[in-house]
């Protein structure tokens, strides 16, 4: 399966292509290859985290957090 690529522009730092360089020639790799590779592992990393699946646990308990932490506590 092939996708269509396209050229996009970027700004980076020297050390940023400096370190790039020095991956890409350790890897036989070219720069692109390796921003390419970046660029998919950062998205999979995106797909992966759980997006807001913590935001408002604590809404079905009855009591706020601290309440309810301390409430379980003490039944030790």
């Amino acid at each position: 399966m092939t996708t269509k690529s396209i050229r996009i522009s970027i700004d980076l730092s020297t050390a940023q292509i400096e370190a790039l360089d020095a991956m890409a020639k350790e890897e036989k790799r070219s720069r692109s290859a390796l921003i390419r590779q970046a660029v998919d592992d950062y998205l999979d990393k995106k797909k992966s985290e759980p997006d807001g699946e913590a935001f408002g646990l604590w809404s079905k308990r009855g009591a706020r957090g601290l309440t309810f932490q301390r409430r379980i506590r003490g039944e030790w």
